[in-house]
């Protein structure tokens, strides 16, 4: 290798990296990519917050819903409640997953705030979520009829979200739905 492009040689490497970084940076980071997309929803048996029952994938399953990952630890999720109060009194069905909570806490938090959710999964280790990939609350999920996970949306549910993302998708499994 000629002495001069040695000397280049640095340079070049310089711009490939900064060139890998800059496209890395660009990314949104609000999209994180679920290896359960198109995949069936965890399978699991958990108890349902505030209730003497355990609750599994059978009996969350069978009709397109949101599954909500929520705690009363989390500042986003408090922001959030009131449009998925909103959801729920439109008739979306919307599960809630809280997320390594206190029961107290979080009944207090359902009662205060209103309660959105056909149940709650008690998820008090982070088992569910840790099948689900959760990184932390809020996140929810769109599953269809057939248990499948169809996307994952990482922050908080508002009007442009639901809007933009998550009604389009939502009618659409309806619609699919209906049709069988």
């Amino acid at each position: 290798m000629p002495a001069r492009l040695k000397l280049f040689l640095p340079l070049i490497l310089f711009v490939v990296l900064a060139l890998f970084l800059m496209r890395g940076l660009s990314l949104d980071p609000k999209e994180l990519p679920s290896a359960l997309i198109d995949k069936p929803f965890p399978v699991f048996t958990l108890p349902a917050l505030g209730r003497d029952e355990l609750l599994d994938k059978e009996a969350v399953t069978g009709e397109v819903a949101l599954f909500n990952v929520w705690a009363t630890w989390c500042v986003s999720c408090r922001v959030e409640h009131p449009y998925l109060t909103q959801l729920a009194g439109q008739g979306v069905a919307i599960y809630g997953i809280n997320y390594k909570d206190e029961d107290t806490a979080a009944l207090g938090w359902l009662r205060e705030l209103g309660d959105p959710y056909i149940a709650s999964i008690a998820d008090r280790e982070g088992t569910l979520g840790l099948d689900l990939g959760v990184y932390g609350a809020p996140e929810t999920y769109l599953v269809d009829a057939d248990g499948l996970v169809r996307y994952r949306h990482v922050g908080v549910v508002d009007q442009r979200v639901w809007g933009t993302i998550l009604q389009p998708l939502y009618q659409q499994l309806q619609q699919e739905k209906e049709s069988q």
